[in-house]
């Protein structure tokens, strides 16, 4: 028998939307003020949403658990599986002593680390998140900060605020082409107008990721680097996606930027180096700097072998990431399995969708074409190539699996949470209220689409789950469908910085599990700020000439 979902089971917006936000508020307070360990804060947050879920809004208490258990699952695959191998990757180098080889290579671009902060969490990070998403771009360059000597609060925080402006376009284009399919608007239509809002922020969030690191004066000091990986950035970014389309946005983008700096970096150069990995040091000169750095002693040959893991793990990213080798391993093997008692018995009503609309509910186990089997191979051959025996390999992995087990639980706990408030309909509640915000629903659209990613870890997610609202509510409004969907995921990457997956993703990577919340409170101001920001300018967008006249109808 099938149950529709009730978007305000008390007969008053106000109280059911307050009722809604429990989960989310108990977990994050938790986190955040409570410093409660991120597995207990989660499954205390799960515990909530179920008991809101049944209690509350009337969902049946069975599916409200099999609705958990599909969270849980495609917690442990993909998400979590990329996080185990990507730290297992990171403990094979680091044991043989390749990861202290590779960190110092980077000083030989750059001794500055405000330069190797923007060469690796800004333009690596936007090549990762292209080519895979998921959370890899925050694994990889977590880790690598950390090799570089950043404090763990540091190298975690500011991954998340570098993995802003490439997340909509990411896994190659995998949020766009979703937020069509669930809008049915057309693909090239919805990657234009994103690559009209995202740019603007691709010039500034690598202004604001040295700003939040140094400070505003020590910014300033490098602004002609900064200038030029946000330009080499948002042009492509521009291009591809206006004249091509959503898949390989990120990808040109990111290469042409990395290879724009590191150029730029042989011509230019910082008259004060700042060599402290983190906010508090002094500059030093730049001959200085550069005579410290050059002395590691490491020959051509040893810094290869250093980089070529990280070179064999982005050639095959990317290969998993294509399409058609996602398909050719699905074929291979990809059994589907419909969870009974939930799969189209949950009814999503409008308004939210145009029509009463049952959601399916099966769990794929695309185990051999997840973006983690891939970073897994990767290891595997980049072991090899490095000389560690298989028993060793093997020694590894299970030391790794030991070390990341609460972060699987966690990251299972987090989905679980996730998938019940989306069965249940209190996202959905949630976002209703912003959509009644009337002639200022062009900033709280974007707003929305911050929400939906906070909420669901997801900017994928929060197109399927707000994507249909944004499109009804913009064309009772008379306001662009495709300005207000494309708003949707343009404001759903700042939230990217602030859902949990992600931050339990970035304490993993840095080894600091159990400082989620301070993690979480580090990022919290800079999400919200460029989500407003994003708001402004599709209120611009909107409403405003010339900014109206980017927009695609």
């Amino acid at each position: 028998m099938s149950w529709s979902q009730v978007y305000d089971p008390f007969g008053n917006a106000i109280l059911s939307t307050l009722v809604a936000a429990l989960p989310i508020v108990v977990l994050l307070g938790s986190l955040a003020f409570f410093h409660v360990k991120a597995h207990w804060a989660a499954i205390l947050g799960l515990i909530v949403a179920l008991g809101v879920a049944i209690f509350a809004f009337g969902m049946p208490a069975g599916m409200a658990g099999r609705t958990a258990l599909l969270g849980a699952l495609f917690g442990l695959l993909p998400i979590g599986w990329i996080v185990l191998n990507v730290i297992f990757m990171y403990q094979l180098t680091n044991e043989i002593g390749l990861f202290e080889v590779l960190h110092k290579s980077i000083t030989g671009i750059t001794p500055d680390r405000r330069l190797q902060l923007l060469l690796v969490a800004f333009c690596f990070g936007a090549f990762f998140e292209g080519a895979a998403g998921f959370g890899t771009p925050v694994a990889v360059t977590a880790a690598i900060l950390m090799g570089l000597g950043f404090a763990p609060l540091a190298a975690a925080g500011l991954s998340l605020i570098a993995n802003t402006a490439p997340v909509a376009f990411g896994a190659l284009g995998t949020p766009v082409i979703v937020l069509a399919a669930v809008t049915g608007l057309d693909i090239h239509a919805l990657s234009s107008m994103i690559g009209r809002q995202l740019p603007f922020f691709s010039l500034i969030v690598p202004f604001w990721l040295i700003w939040a690191f140094v400070g505003f004066r020590r910014m300033l000091e490098i602004w002609p680097a900064i200038l030029v990986a946000g330009v080499t950035f948002a042009v492509p970014q521009f291009l591809v996606s206006n004249f091509h389309g959503p898949w390989l946005v990120d990808v040109i983008a990111s290469v042409v930027s990395m290879a724009a700096l590191a150029i730029f970096l042989k011509f230019w150069r910082p008259a004060r180096v700042w060599t402290s990995s983190s906010r508090q040091g002094e500059t030093v000169s730049y001959e200085e700097a550069a005579a410290h750095a050059v002395r590691h002693g490491y020959s051509r040959a040893q810094i290869v072998k250093a980089w070529t893991p990280w070179a064999i793990l982005s050639v095959l990213v990317f290969i998993w990431g294509l399409p058609q080798a996602k398909d050719w391993l699905n074929s291979i093997s990809a059994p589907r399995f419909t969870i009974e008692g939930l799969h189209n018995m949950v009814v999503r009503m409008p308004p939210v969708v145009p029509k009463p609309t049952p959601e399916a509910a099966a769990y794929v186990l695309n185990w051999l074409s997840a973006t983690g089997t891939g970073i897994l191979i990767a290891a595997i051959v980049a072991g090899i190539v490095m000389g560690i025996s298989l028993p060793k390999m093997v020694s590894t992995y299970g030391k790794t699996l030991h070390r990341v087990r609460y972060s699987l639980l966690t990251i299972a706990a987090m989905l679980a949470l996730g998938y019940t408030t989306k069965g249940a309909g209190l996202d959905s509640t949630l976002g209703l209220a912003f959509a009644h915000a009337g002639w200022f629903y062009p900033f709280f659209g974007a707003m929305l689409g911050w929400l939906g990613v906070a909420l669901t870890g997801s900017d994928t997610s929060s197109n399927v789950l707000f994507g249909g609202l944004q499109k009804v509510s913009a064309e009772q409004l008379g306001l662009s469908p495709v300005l207000m969907a494309a708003a949707n995921s343009s404001g759903g990457v700042m939230g990217k910085m602030i859902d949990a997956q992600s931050i339990v993703v970035a304490s993993t990577a840095t080894q600091w599990y159990g400082h989620e919340g301070d993690i979480l409170r580090y990022v919290f101001f800079h999400s919200l700020a460029l989500a407003a920001l994003m708001g402004l300018l599709i209120m611009a967008q909107a409403y405003v000439w010339p900014f109206s006249a980017l927009v695609v109808h």
